[in-house]
């Protein structure tokens, strides 16, 4: 029999696995041909995310020429570089576009087609439009892989799981709000992908809490406004003309603030030589304790004293008029010091306050602010957002981007330690991967129709007296009740919830899971480890859902790329296990 190999998902993660077997096929496989069976019920390349058929008023989160599916010299890897265009190199968009999703579905097609072209001549990729149910068989002997609708497995030598976003079963706090929505004849839309929601329940005119401050939150905000044919007039779009469709959305987290915008300028110049003070030799040593790391005591300093170099780096030498010290003695007192010492050097060598990094306020910036009635922080939350915007698209405040380099750089170093816990992924993507500028514009627009209010950081949901009602700490004394609640995140990313029967019957079988709920994997390859710590000579997983995630749904170039890297490895293990066997004399 042909040697064959399973991918369930063929999204993104799916596809850049197949590219990076193409790439390294020439080098490892010599096999008597093999079959890749791509399980996926959603088209190959884009996914269920990504696929073309959404709205097209949903953009991507990042510029055009911020996105790509292809390798370069940065990628730390032991395969071949094979370059290819950006999103907006293939597309003809100016850089700086953010772009439709429907435009990146067609981008992630052809990119998979491209794959597949670049696969040698006795490599045969079959895509099965079907979910995969379960995978049974030995440590040591072929996998069945299970699929909806069909009586006979797939046979594998090897199965490689890169599933991608998952939908979860409802935590406690979830499943009793559905039970009172669906008691009293409330709206509950829990956690999920924003685009496959249903919206409809969503009254025009009626108030809706929203949970959840950040992309998904955005992304209800197009679909229930444009989307619902509003739009917005005025040179900026700084006007929104309401349909009359659309209902009144209540906005809370416990930040209790929008994601930072998207940088909206260019790097230049010298960029910060990272690693500095958290790099290879420094993961080495937290996993070489006898004692589990604590990411706060342990790794969080690390973590500080890093960005701050990258912002400092940039501030002085880019900004230096702006600084009452020389870099060279700044540099090496910073790296003496610790966190008392730096504060202290910061507060002598920089002047103006807003020139340094402070990453507690960065965090929560709402804390101890309090305002007298609603009124007053709506106003205060759109001078927050406006500031904002402002510095996040003036270069004069480029030790920003500089900061957003290190924290590339820092998840890089990340991976390497598994999972550290679920507020680092979410302060990256808070700083790091928020909306784009215009979105941010389009929410002001909205807030001052009326159409989107404020309510505050540490935002609680209580369901009584026949509703819901939510509250926050900004405004002591304010609630709001509304007959509709919306969960606007992503569902997290847990094993043992996953509504995915594959990752249930593994998780079931002996799959390790960390803390926090994240799949176990191999660091080295992404073979999937048991309770015991032995990676599976058979099984793989890459994604969000493994202690491996990587930073963003997509890598800018020339930054390293993780994701990139371990596609590369998996490709590479899987390749040489197959060859291997294929060279193996028959019993």
């Amino acid at each position: 029999m042909r040697p064959a190999l399973v991918i369930v998902g063929a999204g993104p993660r799916g596809t850049g696995l197949l590219e990076r077997i193409a790439a390294n096929a020439p080098e490892l496989y010599a096999g008597s041909g093999l079959d890749i069976h791509l399980v996926d019920p959603c088209p190959p390349g884009a996914g269920r995310i990504w696929r073309e058929a959404q709205s097209p008023l949903l953009w991507m989160n990042s510029h055009a020429e911020d996105v790509t599916m292809f390798t370069d010299e940065t990628v730390r890897m032991a395969g071949p570089v094979r370059e290819g265009p950006t999103l907006h190199e293939w597309a003809g968009l100016d850089g700086r576009t953010f772009a439709d999703r429907q435009i990146q579905g067609r981008y992630l097609r052809w990119v998979y087609e491209r794959a597949v072209a670049d696969l040698p001549p006795d490599v045969t990729v079959h895509h099965h439009p079907r979910r995969a149910l379960r995978v049974s068989g030995s440590r040591e002997g072929r996998q069945q892989v299970w699929l909806e609708g069909r009586p006979r497995p797939l046979l594998a030598d090897l199965v490689v799981l890169a599933l991608g976003h998952l939908d979860a079963e409802l935590d406690s706090e979830q499943e009793e709000l559905a039970v009172y929505a669906r008691t009293h004849g409330l709206v509950h839309l829990p956690p999920d992908f924003t685009a496959d929601s249903d919206l409809a329940p969503l009254k025009a005119g009626e108030p809706v809490l929203v949970r959840g401050f950040g992309l998904a939150f955005v992304d209800l905000m197009v679909l229930l406004t444009e989307g619902r044919g509003g739009r917005y007039e005025g040179d900026s779009g700084d006007t929104y003309v309401p349909s009359g469709r659309e209902p009144v959305l209540y906005v809370g987290s416990r930040r209790g603030v929008p994601y930072h915008s998207k940088i909206g300028y260019d790097w230049t110049g010298e960029r910060p030589p990272l690693p500095r003070f958290f790099g290879p030799a420094e993961v080495d040593a937290l996993l070489a304790r006898p004692d589990r790391f604590d990411f706060r005591r342990d790794v969080w300093p690390l973590v500080q004293k890093e960005l701050g170099f990258a912002h400092y780096h940039r501030l002085f030498t880019v900004h230096p008029e702006r600084t009452a010290v020389a870099w060279a003695d700044f540099e090496e007192k910073y790296a003496a010091g610790d966190v008392a010492d730096i504060q202290a050097l910061v507060a002598a060598a920089v002047p103006d306050p807003a020139d340094r990094l402070d990453l507690a306020a960065l965090d929560r910036p709402l804390d101890g602010v309090r305002y007298a009635s609603h009124e007053e922080f709506q106003e205060g939350l759109r001078g927050y957002a406006e500031a904002d915007l402002s510095r996040r698209h003036d270069p004069e405040h480029s030790a920003d981007l500089s900061v957003f380099l290190g924290l590339l750089s820092v998840y890089g170093q990340l991976i390497r330690l598994g999972d550290v816990g679920p507020w680092w992924h979410g302060f990256f993507s808070y700083l790091a991967s928020g909306p784009p500028g215009p979105r941010l514009r389009q929410m002001l627009a909205l807030s001052r129709a009326g159409i989107v209010r404020f309510v505050g950081a540490d935002m609680a949901v209580t369901a009584e007296d026949g509703v819901f009602r939510a509250s926050g700490s900004t405004v002591p004394g304010f609630s709001v009740e509304a007959r509709a609640l919306v969960e606007a995140r992503l569902p997290e990313p847990t094993v043992g919830r996953a509504r995915d029967g594959l990752l249930r019957e593994l998780h079931a079988e002996g799959a390790a899971e960390t803390p926090d709920g994240l799949l176990r994997v191999d660091p080295a390859d992404g073979r999937i480890l048991d309770r015991a710590g032995r990676p599976h000579p058979r099984r793989f997983a890459l994604g969000p859902y493994t202690d491996g995630r990587t930073p963003g749904a997509f890598t800018r170039p020339r930054t390293g790329g993780p994701a990139f890297g371990q596609n590369d490895a998996t490709a590479r293990a899987t390749l040489a296990f197959l060859r291997d066997l294929a060279l193996r004399p028959a019993a």
